[in-house]
């Protein structure tokens, strides 16, 4: 196989693999912020281990320290979100990271904005609206915001681990593992999760699976799967999500959140193929 295809077919298993976060976090009584923590001791262990038996040496410097500050942030908003709001509007909101991108690189690098970039902001910006018309109650709201921040700090994410060179990636998702195993931790020592054999398998999962498998992975796929590809087959986890949740958890979205949903995925993936096209037809630099 070509190694473009094999990077296909890893990001592919990557994206299911974070399709089942939903499902576990929701099993999981434990407080937000304590499965945060202790799903990224058993991740950061993980990709550690891999590390050690590829002999990639692990870099703490400015870059991975930021990379990683977002990735942690991400991280722990993510599974806070799942815990306050439905599952399908966690996963739904927080992949609005690409919009995110696009208004960082206009404020902080001045890139400039095409009409079809104002066309998907606006656009996404409707679709949110409809998260917040739905299932309204403070906890539901408060957890479409931490959603929302979710996608923000995985822009920061996006942006930064994506500038880094392959071996320093690594290095930055054990910071980010780390930095929010620091975030759960006072919480994990104060309400003392219940272990039983389903929490234990339930965060096994989440740690080694669902975050650790997946990243390296991610990382892997990256380096020979075309950007737009990654961004592409990663519509897999939002659409798969709410599935696994609805079947096994019975948590449906409400049509609202639905409606919001399906213009959010469509609107993002419409906009990583127009953007595609858009790089492909300009001429190259001299």
């Amino acid at each position: 196989m070509k190694r473009e295809h094999v990077g296909i077919l890893q990001m592919v298993a990557c994206a299911m693999l974070w399709s089942i976060a939903g499902i576990f976090m929701k099993l999981l009584p434990w407080n937000g912020f304590a499965v945060a923590g202790i799903r990224s001791l058993i991740a950061g262990t993980t990709i550690g281990i891999y590390m050690a038996l590829i002999r990639c040496p692990f870099r703490l410097n400015r870059r991975t320290v930021i990379a990683g500050l977002f990735a942690g942030l991400t991280y722990t908003c993510f599974t806070m979100a799942n815990k306050l709001t439905t599952a399908a509007n966690a996963i739904v909101l927080q992949f609005t990271s690409p919009v995110f991108i696009l208004v960082f690189s206009a404020l902080l690098y001045h890139q400039k904005i095409r009409k079809g970039d104002v066309a998907v902001v606006l656009t996404v910006l409707a679709g949110i609206t409809l998260f917040f018309l739905d299932q309204l109650g403070p906890s539901t709201i408060a957890g479409n915001f931490v959603a929302i921040a979710a996608g923000m700090f995985m822009a920061g994410m996006y942006m930064t681990i994506g500038n880094l060179p392959q071996e320093e990636r690594y290095s930055a998702v054990v910071v980010g593992q780390a930095v929010a195993f620091l975030i759960g931790l006072p919480f994990i020592l104060t309400t003392k999760p219940l272990l039983t054999p389903v929490t234990v398998g339930c965060i096994l999962v989440l740690g080694v699976f669902q975050l650790g498998i997946s990243y390296i992975l991610y990382v892997h796929a990256a380096a020979s799967c075309p950007a737009l590809a990654c961004c592409l087959l990663g519509a897999v986890e939002p659409l798969l999500n709410p599935v696994w949740v609805m079947i096994f958890d019975g948590e449906t979205p409400g049509p609202f959140a639905l409606i919001g949903g399906l213009i959010v995925i469509i609107a993002v993936t419409a906009w990583c193929i127009w953007d595609g096209k858009q790089k492909e037809t300009q001429p190259a630099s001299p």
